[in-house]
């Protein structure tokens, strides 16, 4: 993350934030993990489909308002404190630029605290401030917070997928040796252990190497939502690309 300030008049100022493309990159998946049990496409059980075919179905920036809302909010307090002003007012947001693959940027309007000139103050009483101390719980939230945010992730090269792995994979499904709408995705990041795809899915990944190819094959439930699918068995050609883990 990076801050420039550019000041204003009336004691107001610009701040630039710009967040980088990888952190807006999580954003979206973060809010894709989150909306995807709502969301229902042909070819997948509710909740079930690939970030990448919900985004063919719906646009590319399907994700992107709340991803950047996601990116702002965990951002601005950061910003606003690296930037040294003495900020007095909430701020006016507006987003001007946003894509992924690229950094976000958004632009944070302020009210500054203005200078003072003291007129006569000795003798002046004044009300002491009820104290608003952090609780236990407020400090171990925010430490969660900051421990999930802040997780590195390591890439893997020497050794098979195991479960609780994040995988990068491209996979092509038939039935009856026919290609179906929404079973094709190319470099779709996928958790071992999710349960995000059919049943047995998953659990046919592990022990593949980066580049190795296998045919996994499933069979869809009886209550899929795609009726020409449900209970029907496919096979998913897939291709194992990148392994990471936490």
């Amino acid at each position: 993350m990076s801050v420039s300030v550019e000041k204003l008049e009336n004691s107001m100022a610009k701040l630039t934030i710009e967040v980088s493309a990888e952190d807006f990159s999580k954003a979206l998946n973060k809010v894709y993990n989150k909306e995807k049990g709502r969301i229902s496409i042909n070819g997948f059980r509710k909740g079930k489909a690939p970030r990448k075919a919900v985004e063919r179905v719906y646009g590319a920036g399907v994700f992107y308002e709340d991803a950047a809302n996601e990116c702002i909010n965990n951002t601005y307090t950061a910003a606003a404190k690296e930037s040294g002003e003495d900020i007095v007012s909430n701020p006016s947001i507006e987003v001007t630029q946003i894509e992924e693959g690229k950094p976000l940027v958004y632009v944070a309007e302020v009210a500054l605290r203005p200078p003072v000139i003291l007129g006569q103050y000795k003798g002046v009483e004044v009300d002491k401030l009820p104290s608003d101390e952090a609780t236990d719980d407020d400090i171990n939230n925010e430490l969660k917070r900051q421990q999930e945010a802040n997780a590195k992730t390591n890439e893997i090269t020497d050794r098979p997928v195991k479960d609780g792995d994040e995988v990068t994979l491209d996979f092509a499904g038939t039935v009856d040796g026919k290609a179906f709408e929404g079973g094709t995705a190319s470099d779709y990041e996928l958790k071992i252990g999710s349960h995000s795809f059919i049943d047995n899915f998953e659990d046919q990944l592990v022990g593949m190497n980066i580049g190795e190819e296998k045919d996994v094959n499933v069979t869809f439930p009886e209550d899929y939502a795609q009726k020409d699918l449900a209970g029907k068995p496919a096979v998913f050609h897939c291709t194992i690309k990148k392994i990471k883990e936490k």
